[in-house]
């Protein structure tokens, strides 16, 4: 699959809109984000996806962060203003890229999908590294919940639902 509708390394943004880069979950790719990625371009936005890897949570999601730094350094102009988009355990990446690797300064809307922002009870299913930053109280959440207000600098969205039976507690 070498493009699913997602637009690589693209510079054009004919809308004047920002450009997004979308940032998927564990055990997904970025093939996650079709539809949505279709919806989004058919209104005037560009539209990049990055596939994280590995996706299956045997790195740690600071070390996720860095390959959305690296990704946004090597894909974007130093000053192009992103919106970011981040779903499940990718909004904790994002967050930690925003948080922690000077994102706050690039990114000015982020949409934050179904993330365990205060933990999952189904990350003790799996005892690899970013399993264990996605539990209730690990280390990680503490840290990036410490100073969550920083992301009010932004254009922030949260989507949840009390129904997520994979995020509880949302």
């Amino acid at each position: 699959m070498s493009n699913p509708g997602l637009i690589e390394n693209s510079w054009d943004t004919l809308s004047g809109r920002n450009q997004v880069l979308l940032i998927h979950g564990i055990g997904n790719t970025k093939a996650v984000f079709r539809k949505m990625s279709t919806y989004l371009e058919e209104r005037g936005w560009s539209v990049h996806g990055l596939n994280l890897i590995p996706n299956d949570a045997t790195l740690g999601l600071d070390q996720l962060a860095k390959q959305v730094a690296d990704y946004i350094a090597g894909n974007f102009d130093p000053e192009q203003p992103l919106d970011l988009v981040g779903f499940s355990m990718g909004a904790l990446v994002s967050r930690y890229y925003i948080q922690r690797l000077g994102g706050i300064e690039r990114v000015q809307r982020y949409i934050n999908i179904s993330a365990p922002n205060n933990g999952t009870w189904t990350a003790y299913l799996l005892s690899r590294i970013g399993c264990l930053q996605m539990r209730p109280g690990s280390e990680f959440l503490q840290d990036l919940n410490r100073d969550y207000q920083m992301l009010e600098r932004l254009n922030f969205t949260r989507m949840w639902t009390r129904f997520d039976l994979m995020i509880f507690p949302a």
